[in-house]
C-alpha cells in the first residue's frame, strides 16, 4: 500500500477497491453498511460538525453507546482533522467535567439517553459551543450541506484522538493519539494476525476504549475486511452471534471468556456454526494460563494474547496466531521496539523483572497540556509503561504485574498476579483477586 498521509485516505483508498463489500454491521437493528455507503456517512456527518463550527484542530467529545454512530463519528472527526475524544459513558459527573474541559472539547456527539446527565453540567464546560444528539446518524445528518464540506490537510503527525487514562494515580491524563499512530497500529495488527478481506471481526468491547477503536475497527479497516459492532457482550447470546455473522475473531478480556466457561461448560450449543472462528483476541489485563487453557479445550477456540495501553494506541505485542503462541505470554513485539530496565534505566538480563518500556510509531505524540507527566514517561526516549514484566529467552514477554501494586513484605517484592495465577488453577474457584490488609 502507498505511503498514506491520514485515515480518510485508508477509507477512501478502500472505497476506490471495494465499494460494494460490506464493511460494518450493526448487530442490534440488523443495519449494514458498504464501504461506499459508510464513507457517504461519515461526509454527512462532517457535514454536519463543520456546520456547528468544527474544524482542523477543534476536539469534539463523544458520548454515545457502542452503535455504527460511534464508528461514523470517529471519522467524520478525523476528516475534518478534528480530534476525537471518546469519553466513558461510566464516568461520575464530575470526571465528566474534568474531561471535557481539560481537552477543551467544542462540541459533543451525544445520544439522547446521556442529556440528562449532560444538562446540569453545563454551566462547568465553558469551551462547549454545540451539543448535538446523535442517536441515528440518518436523522442527526437529514439537513447536512455535503456539498459545503470543504476538509484541509491532514498529516500523520496530526493528533486523530485524545483519550483519557484510568487515572488510577492523580488526575486523569490526555492522550493523544496521531493519524500516524493508528493506522502503524492498525498495520501492524492487521499484518502479524494475518487478517484479509474474508474476515469479519466483532466489536463488543466499549468503542471509548482504544482496543474497540484499533484491533476491531481500525485493523478491520486497514485489511480491507469487515466490522461488527454489539452494543454490549452478552454471554447468553454470544454465540448465536458468532453464528449469524460468521465472526472470524473477536476482541475480548479474560473476565469474558470466564463468563463464557460458566455459561456454556458444555461448549458451543448445538446447531450453531462457528467452524470459521479462528481465534480469540484477548487483551486489556494479563489472562490466567488456566482460563486460556479451558477456553480453547471447551471451545476449539484459539486465544491470542497481547499487550498494550492507550499510550501505545492498543497492541505492542500479541502472541503468534498458531502452535508458537504461549499461554501466559503476551507474546511478541508486533511492531514496536521493548525492553525491560531496571530503576535506573538499564536493560535488565532476560528472566530478569523489570519495567516494560517502549518505542515506535505506535506511541502516543504525548500527553496534553502535562509536561511533567511527558517529562516523566518519555525519560531516556523510551516510553516507560509503569508494567513489571521480563522477557524469556526466546524473546517473548511476560506481565506479572502493575508497579504501583507491587506488596513489599519482610522485604520481599511480592505481584499479586503470581498469587492469582496459583488460585485460579483450583477447579472451585472461578474468580481471584489479591489486596492487601491493614494492620
Amino acid at each position: 500500500m502507498n505511503q498514506l498521509r491520514n485515515i480518510s485516505e485508508l477509507l477512501s483508498t478502500r472505497v476506490e477497491e471495494q465499494p460494494d463489500k460490506h464493511f460494518l454491521f450493526s448487530q442490534s437493528d440488523g443495519r449494514q453498511f458498504t464501504y461506499h455507503e459508510f464513507a457517504e456517512a461519515v461526509n454527512r456527518t462532517s457535514a454536519l460538525l463543520s456546520s456547528k463550527g468544527i474544524e482542523k484542530g477543534d476536539v469534539v467529545s463523544l458520548m454515545l453507546p457502542n452503535s455504527v454512530e460511534y464508528v461514523i463519528a470517529y471519522f467524520a472527526c478525523w476528516q475534518l482533522g478534528a480530534l476525537a475524544g471518546p469519553i466513558n459513558s461510566l464516568l461520575k459527573a464530575q470526571e465528566l467535567v474534568y474531561v471535557i474541559s481539560n481537552s477543551e472539547a467544542k462540541a459533543l456527539l451525544v445520544n439522547s439517553e446521556f442529556l440528562p446527565i449532560i444538562a446540569p453540567l453545563r454551566k462547568q464546560l465553558p469551551s462547549l459551543e454545540a451539543v448535538i444528539p446523535f442517536d441515528d446518524e440518518a436523522d442527526a445528518t437529514r439537513d447536512a450541506d455535503v456539498d459545503a464540506l470543504k476538509v484541509g490537510e491532514t498529516s500523520l503527525d496530526d493528533p486523530a484522538i485524545i483519550i483519557y487514562t484510568s487515572g488510577t494515580t492523580g488526575k486523569p491524563k490526555g492522550c493523544l493519539l496521531t493519524h500516524g499512530n493508528l493506522l502503524a497500529n492498525a498495520r501492524q495488527i492487521s499484518d502479524w494476525l494475518g487478517f484479509g478481506p474474508d474476515d469479519r471481526l466483532l466489536t463488543m468491547m466499549p468503542l471509548f476504549h482504544m482496543n474497540a477503536v484499533s484491533v476491531t475497527t481500525m485493523s478491520a479497516l486497514y485489511a480491507g475486511c469487515s466490522s461488527v459492532v454489539s452494543q454490549k457482550f452478552s454471554a447468553s447470546r454470544f454465540w448465536q452471534i458468532i453464528s449469524d455473522y460468521q465472526i472470524t475473531s473477536f476482541g475480548s478480556v479474560a473476565t469474558m471468556l470466564s463468563m463464557l466457561l460458566s455459561t456454556y461448560p458444555e461448549g458451543v450449543p448445538e446447531g450453531l456454526n462457528t467452524n470459521q472462528l479462528r481465534f480469540a483476541m484477548c487483551g486489556s489485563a494479563p489472562v490466567p494460563a488456566e482460563t486460556i487453557r479451558r477456553f480453547e479445550e471447551t471451545f476449539h477456540c484459539l486465544v491470542i494474547e497481547g499487550y498494550g495501553l492507550s499510550e501505545s494506541t492498543c497492541r505492542s505485542t500479541f502472541n503468534p496466531p498458531d502452535k508458537r503462541r504461549r499461554a501466559g505470554s503476551c507474546g511478541l513485539p508486533i511492531g514496536n521496539e521493548m525492553r525491560v530496565v531496571d530503576d535506573d534505566d538499564k536493560e535488565v538480563p532476560d528472566g530478569a523483572l523489570g519495567e516494560i518500556v517502549l518505542r515506535g510509531e505506535n506511541i502516543l505524540k504525548g500527553y496534553y497540556k502535562n509536561p511533567e507527566a511527558n517529562a516523566t514517561a518519555f525519560r531516556g526516549g523510551w516510553f516507560h509503561t509503569g508494567d513489571i514484566g521480563y522477557r524469556d529467552a526466546d524473546g517473548f514477554y511476560f506481565i506479572v504485574d502493575r508497579k504501583s501494586d507491587m506488596i513489599i513484605r519482610g522485604g520481599e517484592n511480592i505481584y499479586p498476579r503470581e498469587i492469582d495465577e496459583v488460585l485460579y488453577q483450583h477447579p472451585a474457584i472461578s474468580a481471584a483477586a489479591v489486596v492487601t490488609r491493614g494492620k
